[in-house]
């Protein structure tokens, strides 16, 4: 039997016992497959939850908890996806199995790496636990061989074709949205694609003229810091010829061939102004200002807030900048840096934008000195800033990678995270150093866990290195700590030492207020409070309020990196999907326990 055949036995074993144990009446069977130090995350399949439990105890109460109400089934090896195989995961080497199964609600897909226990004869236990819900029963996405036909897309030569029927759907004339998704990026198109397919009606709105503005209006020389192949969007994926750094331009145009390909209502020029729920009827009152200065009131089920991680900026309160006589600018409001040939600038901040504008400015013949306001993680864009993502370099499909990427359990992730941070230190070693001897002040995330986690924890802190560190190292872009600054005066900032910093630009490179910022102003204090802290872990392992039901009927939130978005999106689609037909109620159980059961016989149609 070769290696991959004994692989897939044991793990179809392990399946096999794992979908008896859950039938019985006790947790006899249940607890000898589990490690004690085991880890079970479940997307939506058993609980309606994205949640993860760990330890062996706990999950045996969870899973029997659930199980009776899902009725999980047909446990098996999943055919034409990655096969069972020997890996890696932080740190550890495991067998680890894809499979599929099937819920009374639909069907699912999960992943399930076993190790050894030593203290039970080597007998292989679950060490981690995927399970994800993929389609809801009788709601399946109409693609492949269950592509849309018939009207609009049959030849009616007597009644309107596809575009005069495209223009009447995005209209709204006489009605509204199921769901009203606010912003047009990447979160946005991508929520807004996957309700599509499942046939829920929804509208994004954007506040910029066009679709892809959120990119094309920022910083001249802006290109993604992580390659192409981790960025694709759901369903259409970037053209294999394309740059494995991707210009804001080039994105920003295929943001808006997506919208169009994809069949997506969007109304651009149009200010989402705000809206209160009505628990009676369990819709929103939106109002929407259009580009003529009309309005436009909306009464949607849905409102997803699609407006990023970073939405209004953080301008930090420094007294004396009022008395600086040139042109402040936050750098969601720096373009280019070719008005500033000859000129001095000080650039305020030390994450990405900060490094990039500096070098920017640098770069077009301006003076520039970049202000440290605290310690910064900086990583090489290559190789070092793209080892989380070697998965993705391997020969495995998106949707494999994707589902392995969401099955490492926070814990986990944290140590892979510390293992490749540290790889980082020694690759960038050189460059480290020569940063410290300039007075750079460098950290390397709490407890190590590198740029991956300051994203996840406070949305940045970091700089992917493309050349601006070098600069600082050689001395070709000043570098001063805001601590040394005494006070910002007409000419410049004043240094403590008596120094002059000469500037006719200060760029304030600070940031953004969180999204619970927006929710108070779109949605008054009561809704902000009701829905709590939106991004970040606090106490639990999965981000707060993201890609879920949260304590507000009805308001949604989606945000994130491109992978975050194409993978999420499926997740909270389903969600919104499963409260549309009746599945489950709008607002998320106090207790965090599943708030319905589906009948066996449930029309889910």
């Amino acid at each position: 039997m070769s290696s991959v055949e004994s692989i897939a036995a044991t793990a179809q074993n392990w399946l096999t016992q794992f979908e008896r144990a859950l039938a019985a009446p006790d947790d006899l069977l249940l607890k000898d497959l589990f490690h004690p130090d085991s880890h079970w995350r479940d997307i939506l399949a058993l609980t309606w939850h994205i949640k993860t439990v760990d330890g062996s105890g706990a999950i045996l109460r969870e899973l029997k908890a659930h199980a009776p109400r899902a009725q999980p089934s047909h446990f098996k090896i999943a055919p034409k996806r990655t096969a069972p195989r020997p890996v890696t995961r932080a740190g550890a080497n495991a067998m680890e199995t894809i499979f599929a199964f099937e819920t009374v609600v639909g069907r699912g897909s999960g992943i399930l790496r076993l190790t050894p226990d030593a203290a039970d004869s080597n007998t292989f236990k679950a060490w981690t636990l995927l399970t994800t819900l993929d389609e809801i029963n009788g709601c399946e996405e109409k693609v492949g061989r269950s592509r849309p036909h018939g009207k609009p897309y049959s030849r009616d030569f007597r009644g309107p074709n596809w575009l005069d029927h495209r223009m009447a759907i995005a209209e709204y004339a006489d009605r509204d949205p199921a769901v009203l998704v606010v912003g047009g990026g990447q979160a946005g198109l991508a929520i807004a694609a996957r309700l599509t397919q499942l046939q829920v009606d929804t509208l994004i709105v954007d506040r910029e003229r066009r679709i892809g503005d959120n990119w094309r209006k920022r910083y001249h020389a802006l290109v993604l810091h992580n390659q192409m192949h981790v960025n694709h969007l759901p369903y259409m994926h970037f053209p294999p010829n394309w740059p494995a750094y991707i210009p804001k331009d080039k994105l920003a145009a295929w943001f808006e061939a997506y919208a169009e390909s994809m069949e997506l209502n969007y109304w651009t020029a149009t200010e989402f102004e705000g809206g209160t729920y009505d628990e009676n009827t369990g819709r929103w009152s939106v109002v929407l200002r259009r580009a003529d200065g009309t309005k436009r009131e909306m009464r949607p089920h849905h409102v997803v807030m699609a407006t990023g991680v970073s939405g209004i900026p953080s301008l930090p309160d420094i007294p004396t900048l009022r008395n600086f006589g040139g042109t402040v600018l936050h750098s969601s409001q720096y373009d280019d840096g070719d008005a500033w040939k000859g000129k001095n600038a000080i650039v305020i901040g030390s994450g990405n934008s900060g490094h990039d504008i500096a070098q920017d400015l640098h770069s077009n013949g301006a003076n520039v000195t970049l202000l440290q306001r605290s310690s910064t993680l900086v990583v090489n864009v290559e190789p070092s800033a793209q080892l989380p993502y070697a998965l993705y370099d391997e020969e495995t499909s998106l949707e494999d990678c994707d589902l392995i990427a969401t099955s490492i359990p926070l814990s986990l992730a944290r140590k892979s995270h510390i293992l490749l941070t540290e790889q980082a230190k020694n690759l960038d070693k050189e460059l480290l150093d020569g940063l410290e001897r300039v007075g750079f002040k460098l950290d390397f995330g709490e407890d190590g866990t590198g740029w991956q986690f300051k994203y996840l924890t406070r949305g940045g802190g970091y700089y992917f290195n493309v050349g601006c560190s070098d600069l600082l190292v050689k001395g070709e872009i000043g570098l001063v700590q805001f601590s040394d600054i005494a006070e910002f005066v007409v000419g410049g900032a004043r240094i403590r030492t008596g120094e002059t910093l000469a500037a006719d630009l200060i760029v304030l490179a600070t940031g953004y207020k969180g999204q619970e910022y927006l929710v108070s102003k779109l949605f008054g204090d009561d809704v902000a409070a009701r829905v709590g802290p939106i991004w970040g872990f606090g106490d639990g392992q999965e981000l707060r309020n993201m890609f879920t039901r949260t304590g507000q009927p009805g308001l949604w939130f989606i945000a994130g990196s491109f992978a975050q978005c194409r993978i999420y999106s499926k997740y909270l689609g389903l969600l919104i999907k499963a409260c549309e037909i009746g599945l489950l109620p709008l607002v998320r159980a106090p207790s965090d326990a599943p708030s319905c059961a589906t009948p066996a016989n449930s029309d889910l149609t």
